[in-house]
């Protein structure tokens, strides 16, 4: 069972979350809701819960904020906010977690799910945040560094390190500069959203590249990696791709 808690300082969204959490999400045993930052660091520190939902707009401080006076992170969170592009590319960047207002019930059994699938996995929660604030800080998306975890940790990088992605069934290979290979427990559609704006092209349904090393589109069908790597293009995106590449 779970323990979790609810930091949002509109107490209408809060308990519109709150009766959503009973009505959908039975394996939460013990709910708590914060109005306030001093309570939400108080049943942070005393309630210990395992799952945190976490508004990112709050006007004493903001979640961002609010984790940044944390000593440790004994929980998973799952961040719920009203659309904020830069906020939510961030987030996405560091394989975190959240909900965009107002919530829906299946995104937000999706969302549990997923923190379930972390619990597998033990996840770093504290090496993931300390890179969302590393990110927030940077004030330029093509500054983030992806987050990539793993078992035995986190690793990241910045997308300019990355030469290819590829699709392996729900599993996304990274082929990396200096003959560097990551294995992440994401698809490669959930990657190409968050690097499309960063330079990266979809060829395949098992490709995602970068175009930076792109030397050319070959007429047969494929394109030509600076490496030599030939890469096949699917027959449905070949006009996207020519397009893209001004071939």
């Amino acid at each position: 069972m779970i323990k979790a808690l609810i930091i949002d300082d509109e107490p209408v969204a809060a308990n519109v979350l709150r009766m959503m959490l009973e009505r959908h999400i039975p394996e939460i045993s013990d709910l708590r809701i914060a109005t306030r930052s001093e309570e939400a660091l108080a049943l942070l520190q005393n309630f210990a819960p395992q799952l945190v939902f976490l508004d990112i707009v709050m006007p004493e401080d903001n979640g961002f904020q609010l984790l940044g006076k944390m000593q440790g992170y004994e929980f998973e969170v799952i961040f719920t906010t009203a659309y904020n592009e830069y906020a939510i590319q961030a987030i996405r960047f560091s394989a975190l977690d959240y909900l965009l207002k107002p919530i829906d019930a299946d995104e937000l059994k999706e969302a549990i799910r997923r923190y379930k699938e972390k619990l597998l996995h033990k996840k770093q929660t504290a090496e993931l945040i300390n890179n969302l604030q590393q990110n927030l800080q940077s004030h330029q998306q093509s500054n983030f560094k992806l987050a990539i975890p793993g078992e035995e940790g986190a690793i990241f990088f910045s997308p300019a390190e990355i030469i290819r992605c590829e699709g392996d069934s729900n599993y996304t290979w990274f082929y990396l500069t200096n003959n560097r290979k990551h294995l992440s427990a994401r698809t490669v559609k959930e990657y190409e959203e968050i690097l499309t704006q960063h330079n990266f092209l979809r060829i395949h349904k098992s490709h995602l590249v970068n175009k930076s090393f792109i030397q050319s589109y070959l007429n047969e069908g494929a394109v030509l990696l600076s490496n030599k790597l030939r890469l096949p293009v699917s027959r449905q995106r070949k006009a996207a791709v020519k397009a893209a590449l001004g071939a």
